[in-house]
């Protein structure tokens, strides 16, 4: 796990530069009409510093594993592909990821992100809506910019496989919404229904990261399927993690002990539990969901029902199985190398994380 780690920080100087390129810190006049235009009048820059790229760079600057843009370029090593040439594409995967979360921050009315106080708590609801919006669109400015390196057909691929999967993260997110308010059959949704929301949510973006790595390298739509299938097994893996962490966090944790029972969701480990547990317990924890409740001593409550009938473990299988699906289906497909082995490890750290 150290060495994926390792790589993981190793990689975060070059995407962090990437985004700098396309969000700098400290935005002027030149770098605004590089990615907006010629003004028809005139452009406000202290306005644009204050919406933009001062929030969003509180945001980026807290941490965040950099981990989707790191597996684009480990899956574009692995295929012989050429890393310097679509280096700018690390923005696709991380600022959709960023402004993905910042929108979530509000949908789920959470408190804190990575230990500090969210966007919208700190700028305002209205400021973190329009700079998580932002970050949807402002990285295909990296598409433009890069396109003249790459034949027609590469760059209408990309846009349909970005355009695919922005359509699906929403759908994910639009069902998670909904089932942790308790409506369209909450307390009865299958082991499937969960799954194809994270397939949705979740899954999306690494999904994407693979396929851009398949698209730019040249490679086939067999390899673009089964490697966004890898991609979007790591990432439900990574929400199971996390579902896990919420509930039984490490030190590194940066979120609230449980904040996923405050917002009533219906995870894997509540799907289990609701499966195995008497009706007393199934009726208790489903009570403390439709609370939403902050109270500290019923949110416990919950978490240890959810112990009591061995969700923990049971997720933690579940994980371990779909691991090693993913990766028997891509392993014939990449030829032996050094960055095969590392994406290797990439998928085995997605469920050993402590973070």
């Amino acid at each position: 796990m150290n060495d994926i780690i390792e790589f993981l920080e190793k990689k975060r100087p070059l995407i962090d530069s990437c985004i700098i390129k396309y969000l700098p810190k400290k935005i002027d006049k030149k770098y605004l009409e590089w990615v907006f235009g010629k003004p028809s009048y005139s452009y406000n820059v202290n306005a644009l510093q204050k919406a933009l790229s001062e929030p969003i760079w509180d945001f980026l600057e807290r941490g965040g594993k950099r981990w989707r843009p790191a597996l684009f370029l480990l899956i574009t090593e692995a295929l012989g592909g050429d890393v310097e040439k679509v280096k700018d594409f690390v923005v696709l995967t991380e600022l959709l990821h960023e402004g993905s979360i910042m929108i979530d921050d509000i949908e789920d009315n959470s408190d804190l992100r990575r230990g500090k106080p969210c966007t919208h708590k700190i700028y305002g609801i209205d400021v973190a809506i329009n700079a998580g919006n932002f970050m949807y669109f402002l990285p295909f400015i990296s598409l433009i910019k890069n396109r003249d390196k790459f034949d027609k057909n590469t760059i209408i691929r990309a846009y349909d496989a970005i355009i695919e999967e922005l359509i699906k993260i929403h759908a994910g997110q639009g069902m998670d919404i909904i089932w942790h308010k308790g409506l369209a059959d909450a307390d009865s949704i299958t082991e499937k229904d969960y799954l194809q929301m994270c397939a949705y949510k979740t899954g999306v973006l690494p999904r994407l990261a693979a396929r851009l790595a398949v698209i730019f390298s040249g490679g086939s739509k067999k390899a673009e399927e089964k490697l966004g299938k890898l991609g979007e097994a790591i990432g439900l893996i990574f929400q199971i993690k996390d579902d896990i962490l919420n509930i039984k966090p490490t030190e590194k944790w940066g979120k609230e002990l449980g904040d996923d029972i405050s917002e009533g969701k219906r995870t894997l480990l509540v799907i289990h539990t609701f499966k195995k547990a008497n009706r007393k317990d199934r009726e208790r924890l489903l009570k403390i969901l439709k609370m939403h409740t902050k109270d500290k001593k019923l949110i416990i409550k919950a978490i240890n029902i959810i112990k009591k009938y061995g969700s923990i473990e049971y997720a933690e299988r579940f994980a371990e199985k779909l691991l090693k699906k993913a990766w028997k289906d891509v392993d014939k497909l990449l030829k032996p190398s050094p960055a095969k082995e590392k994406l290797k490890a990439f998928v085995d750290f997605a469920i050993r994380r402590d973070v």
